[in-house]
This record gives C-alpha cells, structure tokens and sequence, in this order.
C-alpha cells in the first residue's frame, strides 16, 4: 500500500467520523436552547488558530450555541492559500471591527452574539460571556425556528423589539484540509461548519414573520451542508451589530434534502 493510498484512507475515515459527531449538533428542532452566536475567524495560515478551531467543535458537539467558522484570506501571503477562505469572510470581519471601535483584526478572533470579542481558543472565556451577556439582556431574545420540510426551508421568526436584518449563513459542516505550506505545514486539520456564502433574505420589522427557502440551497453539499439563521441589526447600511435571536439546521440524515 502506497503513502499516498494510506493517507486517502486515514483522510476518509476522519471524514466519515466528524461528519457523525456533528449530525445534529445544532438542529434548530433538537430542543435545546440556543445560548448565543459564536462568529470564529479563522484561518488555515495561522500557528494560532488550531486550538480555536478544536474549541469550536467542542460548542458545535455541545449544540447550545450557533458556531461559525469564517476563514479569512489576509494569512495567505504566508505560503499557504486557505482552501476555505473567502474575501466575503475577511470583510465581515472588517466590518465587526469597525462595530467594536477596533483598529484592525486578528485571528483567532470570536465575535459573541455580534456585541463583544475575545481570543477564539479560550472556550472558557467564551462560555462565561455567553452566559453574562444572558444574565445582563444582552443574548437571543427573539425566538427564530428552521426546519427542513419538503418544500424546503421554513424559517419563522417570532415576535420582539426592534428591526432587523433576516442573515442566512451557509456552511460547510465538515471538512478535512492537508496543510502543505505556511506555519501549519504538514498538518492534518479537521474544520467544522466553515462559512461559504452569506445572504440577506429579508427584514423583520418586530412582528412575527416567516420565510422560506427553496432545498437547492442545500442539496449542493451532498449531505455536509447547513446553513444558520442570523437576526441581526444593523448599525448602519455596512455595518453589522447585535444578533438577537438565531437557529441553524443541517442536511443529512435528520433532514430529507
């Protein structure tokens, strides 16, 4: 058996391993309460990021909060082009710098429910502010369910204060990536819930209001695709501000695209 054969094999069976582990996690149906909105950015590049990237797969096994990973292209300059990267990712997280009165940004960065920020590996950290922004008011006060169905996604948003954003996110659930170059050169690394696209498909207005959206949206990722629903205000036309209220669903075998 060949290196290159053995190494198609032990990357197969990762696969097929993460992709098991994750089914469900954040099922908006599943009966757990969402605690929050963790926004990873990350980058394949960075010596960093690695411990981040672990921490969120521990909160997307958990299942309590929506994690999202955003992959950011301003590493690749460092030999290695991030596979999962995109100039959209990296803007986004420009655009939370210029919300939280920063001056540039830094991987791995965790943006919590749209308000604050903190170093992405430090899961602790980041489950004490989860938890504080809920005591202080501060978490997902309007009730957002998704479900598949057979005509596609339903997505229903409740009733609150205030008008905001209706922001699909699109994500990859699992995916194995070889490192050839830059500073993890030579590493095998497993990422969850990897961003590919972000939509806006409406505005909710603080009346209960509801959404559909066709199945093609998912059938794409042949079973390893998701998207999350994000409620989020907007502090001016580029700027984003705080999520008020989320849910996530995954294709597979919970679902029937």
């Amino acid at each position: 058996m060949t290196f290159a054969y053995k190494t198609t094999i032990r990357r197969l069976a990762l696969t097929i391993a993460i992709l098991g582990a994750g089914c469900g996690a954040v099922a908006a149906d599943d009966g757990k309460t969402i605690k929050g909105v963790v926004e990873l950015f990350t980058s394949q590049g960075c010596s960093s990021c690695p411990p981040a990237d672990a921490a969120l797969k521990k909160l997307v096994d958990e299942g309590d909060v929506v994690a999202l990973a955003y992959h950011v292209d301003y590493w690749n300059y460092l030999g290695w082009a991030d596979t999962l990267a995109s100039k959209e990712n990296t803007e986004r997280q420009y655009a939370y710098a210029r919300m939280l009165g920063r001056n540039g940004v830094y991987t791995p960065q965790a943006v919590l429910n749209g308000r604050d920020h903190l170093n992405g590996a430090n899961l602790q950290a980041i489950r004490s502010r989860l938890d504080a922004m809920n005591a202080e008011g501060r978490g997902l006060a309007v009730p957002v369910h998704a479900a598949i169905g057979d005509d596609g996604i339903s997505i229903k948003v409740g009733a609150g204060e205030g008008k905001a954003n209706v922001v699909v996110v699109y994500f990859e659930r699992a995916k194995v990536v070889d490192v050839e170059k830059g500073e993890n050169s030579g590493k095998q690394i497993a990422y969850w819930h990897a961003v590919r696209d972000i939509q806006t498909i409406g505005i909710w207005d603080g009346k209960p209001a509801e959404f559909t959206l066709p199945a093609s949206v998912l059938i794409e990722g042949n079973g390893n695709s998701g998207c999350a629903v994000l409620l989020q205000s907007m502090k001016d036309a580029e700027t984003p501000g705080a999520i008020v209220g989320a849910a996530a669903v995954l294709a597979g075998p919970q679902g029937k695209l």
